[in-house]
């Protein structure tokens, strides 16, 4: 699998809500950074390394979504690494939307897994709707 099927999986996990399915693809010492740099819910901007961290930002970040999609604009597969170009929806508790534009990244490890997913959006610039 290139890391073009690993970014479609991960997305279609997500969108399923299948947390198992989502875990599953990555490598044990994979990082997921999401946004790039510091955030509100990453205030070091280190990222989420490893397994246990992964699935704890899962449980604290995505799992509370209720819906999320993708809308992939452009994707550059190079090497063992895509560049998706996008725009992820987000619908919150209650019904709001959160539109998040960005570049999304995806590296495999060359085994069939991610070795890495970093998510290059604007915090401050995140469009909030009434879904």
């Amino acid at each position: 699998m290139n890391a073009r099927e690993l970014a479609r999986r991960s997305q279609a996990a997500l969108t399923a809500k299948d947390r198992s399915a989502w875990l599953g693809l990555f490598a044990p010492d994979a990082v997921v950074q999401d946004p790039v740099g510091p955030s509100p819910p990453d205030p070091l901007g280190a990222g989420y390394h490893g397994a246990a961290a992964i699935a704890a930002f899962y449980d604290a970040v995505i799992g509370p979504a209720e819906r999320i999609t993708f809308e992939i604009e452009r994707s550059y597969l190079c090497g063992d690494e895509v560049a998706d170009v996008g725009v992820i929806r987000t619908t919150l508790a209650g019904g709001r939307q959160a539109v998040v534009r960005g570049v999304y990244t995806y590296r495999s490890n060359g085994e069939g897994k991610l070795a890495a997913l970093r998510a290059f959006w604007e915090y401050d610039a995140v469009e909030l709707a009434d879904g």
